[in-house]
């Protein structure tokens, strides 16, 4: 991808979030970046991997998520903000994508978002390369810490309930115990995967957008399944079909092969498990 379609897309991204709490609509925003309302829709959502407009809802119920928790203010005003022409349809719009409504939400005191602000920095150097990649995924080590958080929270979207500081607390006892791999483009994270040896299951498996057409997660579960848990079916959790706060991870598990089991419920949010068997493999990628 060249550089040049980053920057464009990274100039969006800033324009929707200094505007994020006014009427925000594809004409206005192409308007103010000078494209044409087709050229932006398809490059933000080719680039993102989320159209214009979930974007910017998925970024509004993050703030007012974090408003109902962080501050005092009536739920009706944060659904203004938010851009809800009323409280019964922000109330509608919120527990569609938070499986509760805002006000259970506030008595639970306990945030997480859905989308955060869309980060592109970065030299990003295996994109211009265009010979086939010989992925160099290794474990990760302490000092990995850092850029391994920062695509944590870039592909925040495709975990529900995430805590950062559990979160870290989990990841430092994988990177101890060599049960966590990275991928990376210089010094950034470009594919991370958590994994337990005990049970075969992926506890975190995420790839940055702008890598997630060139076969990165294919890559790593081929080194799981060959090398580190041969012979073992390997499990994986993500959303429940019709879900809407998918954005297509339900998807990109399905075309690497997963085939589906039982649906659970994890930290209070509805999931589905998926195996993929150890004799099929997988034969997508996302």
């Amino acid at each position: 991808m060249p550089s040049n379609s980053i920057g464009n897309i990274a100039a969006v991204i800033d324009y929707v979030e200094a505007h994020l709490t006014e009427k925000l609509d594809l004409d206005r925003i192409a308007e103010a970046v000078h494209y044409s309302k087709y050229h932006l829709h398809r490059m933000f959502a080719d680039t993102i991997g989320l159209t214009v407009h979930d974007y910017i809802q998925r970024r509004r119920l993050t703030e007012a998520a974090k408003l109902l928790v962080f501050s005092d203010k009536p739920i009706l005003e944060i659904a203004l903000t938010a851009g809800y022409e009323s409280q019964q349809a922000f109330t509608s719009g919120f527990t569609a994508m938070y499986k509760i409504s805002p006000g259970r939400y506030r008595e639970k005191e306990r945030f997480y978002p859905l989308q955060l602000r869309f980060s592109l920095e970065g030299s990003f150097k295996m994109l211009e390369q265009t010979q086939k990649q010989q992925w160099d995924i290794t474990f990760a080590v302490p000092e990995d810490i850092p850029c391994w958080m920062e695509l944590v929270r870039l592909v925040i979207d495709g975990f529900p309930c995430l805590e950062e500081e559990e979160y870290i607390r989990v990841l430092r006892e994988k990177i101890r115990t060599k049960q966590a791999l990275i991928l990376k483009d210089g010094t950034m994270a470009v594919g991370i995967l958590l994994f337990s040896s005990e049970n075969g299951s992926i506890d975190f498996m995420g790839c940055h957008p702008l890598y997630r057409k060139m076969g990165i997660p294919k890559a790593f579960l081929e080194k799981v399944m060959g090398e580190l848990l041969r012979g073992k079916d390997i499990s994986i959790t993500t959303y429940r079909e019709g879900d809407r706060a998918d954005t297509g991870h339900r998807r990109a598990v399905k075309g690497l092969g997963f085939a589906e089991a039982e649906l659970l419920v994890e930290f209070g949010y509805p999931t589905q498990r998926f195996v993929l068997h150890r004799e099929e493999g997988g034969d997508g990628s996302q």
